[in-house]
């Protein structure tokens, strides 16, 4: 299974849209166009095709964490169960 693979399976599954993307990837500091985004969700025979490198997926990751859980910062003021 491919980045690009990943990346969309988790935008399906997430219900996410190319704005929620580019804002969650913004959360760390990755900039990437909505033409950019769109070239890496394309069928891999199409001929602006782009793989999905492992920094894009990394950071998506990375910033999706930030957008369900919220940052360190914020976590650090829950009270700690268990």
């Amino acid at each position: 299974m491919s980045n690009n693979d990943v990346l969309k399976k988790l935008r399906v599954a997430l219900h996410l849209r190319d704005e929620d993307i580019i804002q969650i990837l913004k959360l760390v500091d990755f900039n990437v166009t909505r033409s950019e985004l769109s070239a890496v969700f394309r069928k891999d025979d199409h001929p602006n095709y782009k793989p999905c490198g492992d920094q894009l997926l990394r950071n998506f990751l990375n910033g999706l964490i930030i957008y369900m859980r919220g940052s360190k910062e914020s976590s650090s003021n829950k009270p700690d169960i268990g």
